[in-house]
């Protein structure tokens, strides 16, 4: 195949330079070179986005072509500009045809491969852009053999490697030359230094190596002058300053050494002079203020010492000043507070004493970086004048006093940082004004008293670091509500109490709270003294179930008008109903529980439980049975979590589902079925409960427990992190999207969960993305099965009803009396799982006059060879389509309308197993 693909190719090349011109010459028709070489270019590429549609073989010229000029006097090609066009592929010898080229640009595109010897043989060329492709290996010495033509070069964002050839300095024409950001070695051409017309020279982020020699004083044309990142050494001659154009200076991040040369006073144009991360030494010298017109000044990260000089003072245009990592010593220098236009300071990493003076000055400032320095005093209260200032970093110094109120004045702050110092006195409560604060770092101080309540306005927090000061008090408990909360150190301090309960601080490390003798809770490991449950007063005279008539009195009492009781009586009654229904319940659980669990446990659970959501007045409501199938757990705390909506997770065909923590620190699902008066007898319901609670799989969610009364059943779960596949496929950031491989880990982990399921004839009956959870390893895990063994009551038309949410994923079976409900309704909901995942659309989807069922559409595409139009564009084509349309396929074979076409859950594993390997299994079911 490969040597009749290799003779094609010789025949067309030779039909289109040796017979067709031979023809052409025959009938006396005039030759268009322009033509043939474009289209034999266009012959070696890919041109996926139908760019180079309108070049047309049979056209006469190629003037009217997309990205082609042509001369209106010779009507010959003289630029082709094709930038941005995802082209792919090879460059090929159809360019070496367009003899009058003056302007080739090639750049943005995904060609590959290396220069050919004969790229740059045309006389005319004047610009030559490349840049940005996936070009590699060594430019040929050739290629610059004939350039005296040409003006502009850029070969940026490459791969090109070795030497520059020494034949680029016959390239004397030069005047903009841009090599970087390739992988270029050693030492540049001589010649280079001679271009006296060249205006900008960029070699940056390569490894090119050597010294800056005197004769860059020929330079006279230089603008812009970026050696970036290489490996050049050696002091800067004194020839610099004789380049009198220059606007940039980037040197950063090589090895250059020595004092700067007093000619570069003369570079007054000069408004970037970056000389970051080298050797250089001594004095910044006075005249750095006579290079009035610089914006960016950065010396950052070399060995210059002394003070830093008044004259910067004189730099009215600077806007970025960075001096960190030096050894710059004496005070703050306050002329630089004449420099109104500042936007960025960085003194850091010195040697810098003395008092901070009127920053307050800086209105523009939004970046202030004095770290790492020896600064004593207060924090001036000007720091409040900085309206725009988003990050403000005073840590590592001497600071003392407090942290002034004023720093509410700052409200733009993002970052605070005001660690290692000595500052003492409370957290100013003014904080709370800096809305959008994410970082707050104020340990190792002598700070005192409670945490402000104003922390837990501040929503975007993320990294909170209050350790190692006297703070005392409880935390405040809305700190939990904090959404983003990735860091919350309140390490050794003087706190105590019980941590704010949800939220992040369900997951607090223990080593984020050591150090408080008084807290308590089971991240500390420590008892909190227990609290009882307030007794809830019921009107005996309502019928109604709504949430006002079952309030207490002390918030229900204001809607009633009538039967009004004395304070003191209801108190006594109250008291008085709370001991009765609590020794009555602790004695029934005490005869009747079955589990390891204590006695308080139980009533307490009852008591927080049953009164408050069950409906029903029968005396039984409140005398349960809590089972604990594994371990010990202690529910004495985790019931009161109940009580509190904003604890629910979800609602379901079956129920509600709470996110509770117990006491000892474990966290728990507990559903609330909610069709009561259609679950089985005590006896049937426990029975069946300890048959699926021993159903144990890595992706399945765990059982641990239930209660029962004949009003109210809870069944306790494992707790999944993660949330739901559905919230992370419909609902998540562009910046949280699921991969392939996540997607694929989720489909084939789900399977085995259900294939487990199966075997242990078990069938779900509820399959959809919301019922797979994800925990912290990104691994799935089945919920909410077994549910429907409960329910003897329902048939399937009931059925369908309590899972209507699952519209979509159901099997067309339940919707017929004469066909069997077998495991394969399950495969049926798993294939259309599939469908979702792979697409990121939802089963069913409704629009303005329509509704979009999610099988039909992609069986549709199938069949019409659009199956990569199906896959979800989040993913942005990074996805093999030989693992995706295979399973997208599957998902469809799954859906089939007849149970018995489609595979059993263990047949699902084995495909998805060998998916990625095509076996005979594959071919069986037809995915290839």
């Amino acid at each position: 195949m490969r040597a009749l693909l290799k003779m094609k190719w010789l025949l067309e090349f030779f039909v289109l330079f040796v017979l067709a011109p031979l023809c052409v010459r025959c009938l006396n028709l005039p030759l268009n070179d322009d033509v043939l070489g474009l289209i034999v270019f266009k012959a070696a590429v890919q041109d996926p986005k139908q760019k180079l549609a309108t070049w047309d073989e049979e056209d006469d010229s190629p003037c009217n072509w997309t990205g082609v000029k042509c001369s209106p006097r010779s009507n010959r090609v003289v630029e082709l500009n094709l930038d941005g066009f995802s082209l792919s592929g090879r460059l090929g010898r159809g360019l070496f045809q367009l003899q009058f080229l003056q302007k080739l640009s090639l750049s943005k595109n995904n060609l590959t491969g290396n220069i050919s010897p004969n790229f740059a043989r045309v006389d005319n060329l004047q610009v030559i852009d490349l840049s940005g492709n996936n070009f590699s290996g060594t430019v040929p010495e050739d290629v610059f053999r004939q350039c005296g033509s040409l003006r502009v070069l850029s070969l940026a964002n490459n791969k090109f490697s070795g030497n520059i050839p020494d034949s680029f300095s016959s390239c004397t024409s030069l005047i903009a030359v841009n090599l970087s950001s390739n992988q270029f070695s050693g030492p540049l051409p001589s010649g280079i230094w001679s271009f006296s017309g060249l205006r900008s020279l960029d070699l940056s982020d390569n490894a090119v190596e050597g010294e800056i020699p005197k004769i860059i004083e020929n330079f006279h044309n230089l603008r812009t002058l970026n050696l970036r990142r290489n490996r050049f050494s050696g002091q800067l001659p004194d020839g610099i300053g004789n380049c009198l154009l220059l606007r940039s200076i980037d040197l950063s991040e090589n090895s250059f050494s020595g004092n700067l040369p007093e000619t570069m006073q003369k570079l007054v144009l000069c408004g970037n002079l970056i000389l970051s991360g080298n050797l250089f030494e001594g004095n910044v010298p006075e005249w750095i203020g006579e290079m009035k017109s610089l914006e960016t000044l950065d010396f950052s990260g070399n060995n210059f010492s002394g003070h830093i000089p008044t004259t910067m003072g004189n730099l009215q245009y600077l806007k970025v000043l960075n001096l960190s990592s030096n050894g710059f010593t004496g005070n703050f220098p306050g002329s630089v507070t004449k420099c109104q236009s500042l936007l960025a300071v960085d003194y850091s990493h010195n040697s810098i004493t003395g008092t901070l003076q009127a920053i307050g000055n800086l209105g523009q400032l939004q970046f202030l970086n004095l770290s790492g320095n020896s600064f004593v005093g207060p924090i001036p209260e000007t720091i409040g004048d900085l309206k725009a200032l988003s990050i403000l970093d005073l840590s590592r110094n001497r600071l003392n006093q407090s942290i002034p109120e004023a720093i509410g004045g700052a409200m733009s702050l993002m970052e605070l940082k005001l660690d290692e110092n000595f500052l003492g006195g409370g957290i100013p409560a003014s904080i709370g004004n800096c809305s959008s604060l994410t970082t707050l770092f104020i340990s190792h101080n002598n700070l005192t008293g409670p945490t402000p309540m104003a922390l837990a306005k501040l929503s975007y927090l993320q990294n909170v670091d209050l350790s190692f000061n006297n703070l005392n008090g409880t935390l405040p408990k809305p700190l939990s509500n904090l959404p983003n909360l990735l860091v919350f150190n309140i390490s050794h301090n003087n706190l105590e109490g019980e941590l704010p309960g949800g939220g992040f601080f369900n997951t607090i490390s223990p080593s984020s709270v050591a150090g408080n003798p008084s807290l308590c809770g089971s991240v500390v490991k420590k008892s909190c003294p227990s609290v009882l449950p307030k007794p809830i007063v019921l009107n005996p005279n309502s019928t109604s179930d709504s949430t006002s008539n079952s309030l207490p009195p002390s918030l229900g009492g204001h809607r009633r008008n009538r039967n009004i009781l004395s304070i003191s009586a209801l108190v006594a009654i109250g008291a008085a109903a709370f001991i009765i229904i609590g020794v009555i319940s602790i004695t029934i659980l005490n005869l009747r529980v079955q589990s390891p669990m204590s006695s308080s446990s139980a009533a307490a659970l009852a008591l927080s439980i049953g009164d408050d959501f069950s409906h029903s007045s029968s005396p039984d409501a409140n005398s349960g049975k809590l089972v604990v199938l594994s371990g010990e757990l202690d529910f004495s705390t985790g019931a009161h979590a109940l009580l509190n909506k904003d604890c629910e997770l979800g609602r379901g065909g079956f129920g509600a589902v709470y996110h509770t923590v117990l006491r000892d620190g474990h966290s728990v699902a507990i559903k609330k079925l909610i069709v009561s008066s259609l679950v089985k007898s005590q006896e049937d319901f426990e029975r069946e409960v300890k048959k699926f609670g021993k159903v144990r799989h890595q992706n399945l969610v765990a059982l641990e427990g239930y209660y029962w009364t004949p009003s109210l059943q809870l069944l306790i779960y494992e707790f999944v992190s993660g949330g739901s596949l559905y919230r992370l496929l419909h609902e998540a950031s562009d910046d949280n999207v699921l991969s392939w491989n996540e997607r694929f880990d989720i489909i084939l982990g789900t399977a085995k969960g259900l294939a487990h399921l199966h075997q242990s004839n078990t069938i779900h009956y509820n399959i959809k993305s919301s019922n797979i959870l994800i925990d912290c390893n990104g691994q799935p895990k089945v919920g909410d099965y077994g549910l429907a063994r409960l329910l003897p009551m329902l048939d399937r038309y009931v059925l369908s009803s309590k899972i209507q949410s699952a519209l979509g994923y159901m099997a067309p079976e339940f919707a017929c009396r004469t066909v069997k409900i077998t495991e394969k309704c399950d495969v049926y909901g798993f294939g259309v799982l599939i469908l979702e995942v792979v697409t990121g659309k939802r089963p069913v989807e409704y629009m303005e006059d329509d509704v979009a069922v999610l099988c039909d559409m992609v069986r549709a595409a199938v069949e019409e060879g659009r199956a990569e139009e199906c896959i979800d564009g989040k993913l942005r084509g990074n996805f093999p389509a030989e693992e995706v349309i295979p399973v997208l396929k599957l998902g469809l074979i799954c859906t089939s309308h007849v149970p018995s076409n489609r595979p059993d859950m263990r047949e699902m594993v084995k495909i998805l197993e060998m998916i990625k390997c095509p076996s005979e299994l594959q071919e069986e079911f037809g995915i290839n």
